[in-house]
């Protein structure tokens, strides 16, 4: 790690990790972010967005589980949790009454933890763009 802040270097890893296209790149980028000593963990994700805003939380926390990202304590739960509400919030606006596809993405560097929801907001193909970060501190 450089000298930049904690929160900055795990936010930085959890967008280039979210916006991956293929299994092939995200599971490179995981093996680099290992030896740097961050813990990732990312699940695609889709579906209309108000009715999936507690499913894109939930699959936020198991996926951080089954990766090792977080254990299941609930301060650690809690941790995913809010930072994943935060990153939701700040999508909603353009995803109200749309379908939303794309992927959730968690890295944990140390006490630093972050969730970022890449996703395409929209109707068919008529797709808008839109990356949401949250970040906690366990």
């Amino acid at each position: 790690m450089s000298n930049i802040p904690e929160s900055k270097f795990t936010s930085s890893a959890v967008i280039r990790l979210a916006i991956t296209e293929t299994r092939e790149e995200e599971n490179k980028l995981k093996e680099l972010f290992a030896e740097e000593n961050i813990k990732c963990a990312a699940v695609d994700f889709g579906g209309e967005f108000i009715s999936s805003v507690s499913k894109i939380i939930e699959k936020a926390i198991v996926a951080s589980q089954k990766a090792g990202v977080i254990s299941d304590l609930h301060n650690e739960e809690g941790a995913v949790a809010g930072a994943a509400r935060e990153a939701v919030s700040q999508i909603s606006q353009k995803a109200i009454g749309l379908n939303v596809g794309g992927k959730i993405a968690v890295a944990r560097y140390q006490n630093h933890l972050s969730v970022c929801l890449y996703f395409g907001i929209g109707l068919l193909n008529l797709n808008e763009i839109a990356i949401g970060l949250g970040h906690r501190a366990i």
